[in-house]
């Protein structure tokens, strides 16, 4: 068996975000792209999805009008080498809601809700990722064997282009930045 039988040619060679742009949806739903590479991401559960719709619909509430928070939906890290990234939860600017793609400075927090198949990824590259494209909160909700999440914060320092760890939190996130919002991730 061929490795073009398993998938098309488009995932084996690198592509340009003017090649990106012309995909379908069906073409960019469950994938990333890094350094001009097609980064097919695993299934997710129920318990991962409904983590990330219930932190969006609580951000989107606490946001007031000038942001929203969705998920599913590209952020464009880099043009060269292309780098799109799809995190679970973006907050970004309302204003800019119609405008795609989506770049760092439209965006105020991203979060990740950490599966089996994303833990290095959403640990420690997309950390890095979104602190170096000038992102500047970063939230990681890891599932727990007890059924109650643990989220983690990061705070960019503008300086170094790097996170430093905010606070941990079990089960109700409660915090003031980037706006005042308390969510109860309850037992999941």
């Amino acid at each position: 068996m061929t490795a073009e039988m398993v998938a098309p040619s488009w995932m084996h060679e690198q592509i340009t975000a003017e090649q990106y742009d012309s995909w379908s949806e069906e073409q960019c739903a469950g994938v990333e792209i890094v350094d001009g590479m097609v980064v097919v991401s695993p299934s997710v559960s129920k318990r991962h999805n409904r983590l990330a719709r219930i932190l969006a619909n609580a951000l989107d509430a606490a946001a007031g009008p000038d942001w929203n928070a969705d998920t599913d939906f590209d952020v464009r890290l880099q043009d060269v080498p292309l780098t799109n990234r799809r995190p679970d939860v973006v907050v970004y600017r309302a204003e800019t809601i119609d405008i795609t793609p989506t770049r760092p400075e439209h965006v105020l927090l991203v979060a990740e809700v950490v599966s089996p198949g994303s833990e290095t990824t959403d640990r420690i590259v997309k950390v890095d990722q979104y602190a170096k494209a000038g992102i500047a909160f970063y939230w990681r909700i890891e599932q727990t064997a007890t059924g109650v999440p643990l989220a983690y914060t990061y705070v960019l320092d503008p300086a170094t282009r790097a996170y430093r760890d905010g606070d941990v939190f079990t089960g109700v996130v409660k915090v003031a930045a980037p706006f005042p919002v308390e969510i109860d991730l309850g037992r999941i």
